[in-house]
């Protein structure tokens, strides 16, 4: 091999490197309503736990362990999950290795096996989503599934909950329709006007919908049908 090969090689190899780097560590952002939401309210006490937060409400029976979706910042979620603690479901948002939850499925292991809730409820956006239906699937630790703009790819026995906006312009529908065979027990809720990043405060994101409603009327309504999803399986 000669010396310019060589000195190809070492580049290439360089510049894959530097891009791993940059995909990984370049993320959305939480924005300040969200981040406001670290010092709780009277209600609602925010607890730093070893993998997130947990947001500690009145209610004590059930609680839902979320994973956010790819490269988004998992604080930006909060002001959706404080709403849904204050309501009393208390609320596990997890903080994901380089925010990407498929390096961490198994996340929820140490919040169930170590809790007081008598029931857990698996919760995810996106990509979190589909990571948060693998654990279900392999596990027998939890109640139900909570997808928020996600789908599954192996088939979930427990009961299932998919909510989405009419306006998503990031979520697969081919594929979200070809997993609803999957999922023998699914409430579907179809949130009109909302598209996928108003679950949560990180800001615009690339190729989705425009949006109708505001993100508050979005996580409202979302919360609500979440509350309503547990309460009728206890």
């Amino acid at each position: 091999m000669n010396k310019k090969i060589k000195i190809a090689l070492i580049i290439i190899v360089l510049l894959a490197v530097g891009y791993t780097v940059f995909y990984f560590t370049e993320y959305h952002h939480a924005e300040k309503i969200a981040t406001d939401c670290l010092n709780g309210t009277e209600n609602i006490s925010v607890v730093k736990i070893d993998n997130g937060l947990f947001l500690d409400g009145p209610g004590n029976d059930s609680a839902v362990i979320f994973y956010p979706g790819a490269k988004n910042e998992y604080t930006s979620y909060l002001p959706m999950f404080m709403d849904l603690a204050g309501r009393g479901v208390d609320s596990y948002v997890l903080e994901m290795p380089f925010n990407f939850a498929f390096f961490a499925e198994k996340s929820a292991d140490p919040i169930i096996d170590r809790g007081n809730h008598s029931h857990y409820y698996m919760s995810g956006h996106s990509l979190g989503g589909l990571v948060a239906a693998s654990y279900i699937n392999s596990t027998n630790k939890s109640d139900g599934l909570i997808l928020i703009a996600g789908y599954p790819t192996e088939k979930i026995s427990k009961p299932v909950l998919s909510i989405y906006g009419s306006e998503d312009g990031i979520l697969n529908m081919k594929s979200y329709n070809e997993s609803k065979p999957l999922m023998s027990n699914l409430t579907e809720f179809v949130i009109e006007g909302g598209n996928h990043e108003q679950f949560a405060y990180y800001g615009p994101q690339e190729g989705d919908g425009k949006a109708t409603i505001s993100a508050e009327d979005q996580q409202k309504q979302a919360v609500n049908e979440i509350f309503n999803f547990i309460n009728s399986l206890q």
